[in-house]
């Protein structure tokens, strides 16, 4: 009886739609596995269709092709390793999210997911079928049993596994990130390891799709909770990882444990990691942005600028007559900074065009919102004309604090094809720069030191559309502010329990009214990454129209 195992572990980061891409890679990693002598070369779930594909594995055109795909893959991969991938399987009893085993030309297993994921972001209740558990299937001579991701998380699947002579536990994962997400992982299956006595492989993911980026930082753990692998975040990466059978059963040799780096690097990176992703997947090379001066605009520049180059972001300063002078020198010293060019498009034309055009209309009225946001929807067909002409993606900037309440310009600075800090609250934004500022990693394209000058983090906050305007003249201090948002939003809290923390009744009243009366606006709003359980669009669906009101 073999007495080694080489499982050879591909972290790396499909595109939804892409089936010939995502062959590739595969048959990449396969050829990896085989020149390292592997026993079996992992990828993740539905790797062959990207993830998640939401309604598209509905089109039964789709999955014909996808499982063709994986039909071809494995007579490509038919003298080497057993190849295991994800990808979609149709039979008259469904459609189901599967796992497929591919060993000497042929499928050798099929996998089909238990446990349907159908919260937050998921909705697989509505696209799959579940299936009953699967029992493990043989590579070679060790019985490999394979959770879908989801099917970790509950203690059947993988104790009928176990039963059924499993030896070694493989859980393909398509697993988004959001903050402190790690931890919760290796918390649970650690606790399937406890109750199995079988060492685990969690092989996750990477790459940004829409709104959603998967982080990788999988793992291995062996029977006593010991962890044997860590592979790095957010990057792709091949590891080979050797496992002994010893008389208590299979371990995992001790491979590179990849530290994890803190919360705020990981925001960060997932930030970057889902603009690229975005751009490269949806074939942009170029951005730009309005940069205000202010720290949104600024912080949103260095993202991109980290992304994708300097030389690829272009900043636009639209002044009016209630531009400051400082948020001119700041917004130049954020561009130069970052080393991108900067260009100047006044605004004061257009609007004393637009002005005259409706002063007939306005006539007898005092001046007010609708004249602030002639400008901020002026700053928009600006940046849209130049997005057209050049082929560059206009990013918007408003942060979730902003996206929350509504204070932003509905087709005005909400504008744009992507949104890097649609999940990040003002305060940490702040905290953010500040990060920025101090801290530079190699996956950075942007330039090293500060390149957010401390005035623009320290300076109160102005969308500047009248005289000697602050945010704070409209909403409630930023910590207030998100102090009350979070636990509205990310804690359900009702409007007692929000009091009952300290805060004033009309102060969280006014927020809530203001969120729920911006919905619309939410709903129209450009995509961004995915950085809390709580992110607008997938994780919190509220309805447009809703007269409800907490009343407690």
């Amino acid at each position: 009886m073999a007495d080694k195992f080489r499982l050879t572990l591909a972290q790396m980061n499909p595109t939804v739609g892409a089936l010939a891409s995502n062959v590739a890679k595969a048959r990449a990693a396969w050829q990896d596995g085989r020149q390292a002598r592997a026993d079996m070369v992992a990828l993740t779930e539905m790797f062959i269709t990207g993830y998640q594909t939401q309604d598209l594995v509905l089109k039964p055109a789709f999955v014909t092709a996808a499982m063709a795909a994986i039909e071809a893959l494995a007579r490509d991969c038919a003298d080497g390793p057993a190849l295991g991938v994800g990808g979609p399987f149709r039979d008259d009893s469904g459609l189901y999210n599967a796992y497929w085993v591919l060993k000497d030309g042929k499928v050798a297993a099929r996998v089909l997911k238990h446990h349907l994921p159908n919260d937050t972001v998921f909705d697989e209740e509505r696209l799959y079928a579940s299936a009953p558990v699967s029992g493990p299937y043989a590579v070679g001579a060790v019985r490999i049993g394979t959770p879908i991701c989801e099917d970790a998380w509950f203690d059947d699947v993988t104790e009928t596994l176990a039963e059924t002579g499993a030896e070694i536990l493989l859980v393909p994962n398509g697993s988004p990130y959001y903050r402190n997400k790690y931890d919760r992982r290796v918390a649970l299956m650690v606790a399937r390891v406890i109750e199995t006595g079988l060492p685990l492989v969690y092989l996750n993911m990477v790459g940004g799709q829409d709104d959603q980026v998967f982080d990788g930082g999988s793992f291995v753990i062996n029977p006593g909770g010991e962890l044997a692998a860590q592979l790095p975040v957010f990057e792709e990466h091949i590891r080979h990882v050797d496992f002994e059978r010893r008389p208590k059963g299979w371990r995992a040799v001790r491979t590179e444990l990849v530290p994890i780096p803190d919360e705020w690097e990981q925001d960060y990176r997932a930030m970057v990691t889902s603009l690229r992703d975005y751009l490269h997947k949806t074939r942009f090379t170029k951005v730009l942005l309005g940069l205000s001066g202010g720290i949104d605009s600024a912080i949103v520049a260095a993202i991109a600028a980290d992304a994708i180059g300097p030389a690829n972001v272009r900043c636009v300063m639209l002044p009016s007559e209630y531009t400051s002078a400082h948020s001119l020198e700041d917004a130049a010293s954020v561009a130069a900074a970052l080393g991108c060019q900067l260009d100047n498009v006044p605004i004061s034309g257009p609007r004393a065009a637009v002005t005259e055009a409706l002063a007939p209309l306005f006539a007898g009225t005092q001046p007010g919102i609708a004249e602030e946001n002639i400008q901020s929807r002026l700053r928009g067909l600006m940046l849209m004309a130049l997005s057209n002409k050049f082929g560059e993606m206009l990013l918007s900037t408003g942060n979730k604090s902003e996206v929350a309440v509504g204070y932003a310009t509905i087709y005005g600075d909400m504008a744009g094809g992507y949104n890097p800090i649609k999940d990040l609250y003002k305060t940490r934004v702040f905290e953010t720069c500040r990060w920025r500022n101090a801290n530079h990693r190699q996956w950075m394209k942007g330039p090293e030191g500060e390149v957010i000058p401390e005035r623009v983090i320290s300076k109160p906050p102005s969308a500047e559309l009248r005289d000697n305007q602050k945010d704070e003249d409209s909403l409630p201090p930023y910590d207030m502010l998100d102090a009350i948002l979070e636990r509205l939003i990310e804690g359900d809290l009702s409007v007692a329990d929000v009091v009952a923390a300290g805060f004033d009744r009309a102060t969280v009243k006014k927020v809530e009214q203001l969120v729920y009366t911006s919905e619309y606006k939410r709903f129209q709003s450009a995509p961004g990454v995915r950085l809390t359980k709580k992110a607008f669009w997938l994780d919190r669906r509220y309805p447009i129209v809703n007269r409800w009101r907490d009343d407690s």
